[in-house]
């Protein structure tokens, strides 16, 4: 039987056996609409209010301040598109390397009448916030820079530009739904206004993320209807995922730590075990400064979906990039944006590793990689490398 490994808990993660126990009951026994003033609707009210009360208690800041959405892409349109439209029209301040939620949130404002200013990354993946610094105008409306990129994991300077942005009055959102509940995060002293996070990359529920708003950040709600979530988010509450979410979130209070020296551990064991195995490698992003699970690696003179597909057949789970780009035949933009060139970055391949991640798994993954690279290289046409 063929050993399985799952290494691409960027993209998703196994929920917790502690969140599908908490979350089971929501789906048969508490079943009313947490809107109805009737018993069966305060049961699901409860709910979701000690989920909201446990993802609080984590970030320390007050219960109001957070919105149930239903996943990472929303929280990030709500934030960019809330933030920039309450203040009319006006220049955004963003990176090139943002998640495509943020990327094609700020286009669709720019077809609005916005304008915008797409930072460039040094060979980290890093925004240098002296760009930021230089990018504010009289009319900046918003800066959204992301915490970390799912791809190479480099950790942005998010309190040097928050500090700055405070310099000049102008909110700050944060895609943080990489980096929430793996590295800590301090809203007040990162200078954060706005900070998505998501349930399914924590062992929490797919379907459901959340938005912290700074209390008296100006915002225009982008989805009307009911009266929900103070009037900022209509739509009856995922009740299950968001129950779900609370009870990882609690989880994640008590692993954190823990898990992330683990992690970072194996992640160098990787990383060093393959170095020294395979030629012609490199590591993406920087090499301490970044998540603690992932490792973005290129192959040069190889294609990353042969390697994703060569380890597949030997149970082996990566990914050619993020998950939602991985049916991209290009370069990842992320890459081409650090400057790699174009041998190096068609050949990127990212490992993350998770809660379940063991050292024979590491090891296993290392002894797999190793024949398959000099197999796939030896394919190439003479000359080609």
């Amino acid at each position: 039987m063929t050993r399985r490994v799952y290494l691409d808990h960027n993209a998703s993660t196994p929920v917790h056996p502690e969140v599908v126990t908490e979350m089971t009951p929501y789906f048969a026994d508490v079943y009313g609409n947490p809107s109805s003033v009737h018993g069966f609707g305060r049961d699901a009210r409860e709910g979701v209010d000690v989920a909201r009360e446990r993802i609080a208690t984590f970030l320390r800041v007050p219960p109001d301040q957070i919105v149930f959405t239903s996943g990472g892409t929303e929280s990030d349109n709500f934030g960019v598109k809330g933030l920039a439209l309450a203040r009319g029209r006006g220049h955004v301040i963003t990176s090139r390397i943002e998640h495509h939620a943020v990327l094609r949130t700020v286009q669709a404002l720019e077809a609005q009448g916005f304008t915008a200013t797409y930072l460039p990354v040094d060979a980290y993946g890093a925004v240098d916030p002296d760009d930021v610094r230089k990018a504010i105008r009289p009319d900046t409306v918003a800066i959204s820079v992301m915490h970390a990129n799912s791809e190479v994991g480099t950790l942005q300077p998010i309190t040097e530009i928050g500090r700055i942005a405070r310099e000049h009055g102008v909110p700050v959102h944060v895609d943080a739904v990489q980096t929430f509940g793996k590295v800590p995060i301090d809203v007040d002293a990162m200078g954060i206004d706005l900070l998505s996070f998501s349930a399914h990359k924590i062992y929490g529920p797919k379907g459901v993320a959340g938005l912290y708003i700074r209390k008296g950040t100006k915002m225009v709600a982008i989805q009307h209807g009911g009266e929900h979530e103070r009037r900022r988010r209509a739509g009856t509450e995922n009740v299950p995922g968001i129950v779900g979410f609370g009870k990882a979130v609690e989880v994640r209070g008590r692993e954190m730590h823990d898990e992330a020296r683990r992690v970072s551990a194996l992640r160098d064991r990787l990383w060093e075990g393959i170095a020294a195995r395979v030629p012609d490698v490199r590591l993406n992003g920087h090499p301490t400064n970044r998540l603690p699970g992932t490792a973005s690696l290129c192959y040069r003179h190889v294609e990353s979906e042969s390697i994703v597909l060569g380890l597949d057949l030997k149970g082996i789970a990566v990914s050619a990039g993020s998950a939602c780009t991985s049916g991209n035949v290009e370069p990842s933009y992320v890459l081409v944006a650090m400057g790699l060139p174009l041998d190096w970055a068609m050949g990127a391949v990212r490992s993350s590793l998770g809660r379940s991640t063991t050292a024979e798994d590491v090891d296993y993954v290392v002894d797999s990689v190793a024949p398959l690279v000099q197999k796939l290289r030896q394919a190439l046409p003479v000359g080609a490398a």
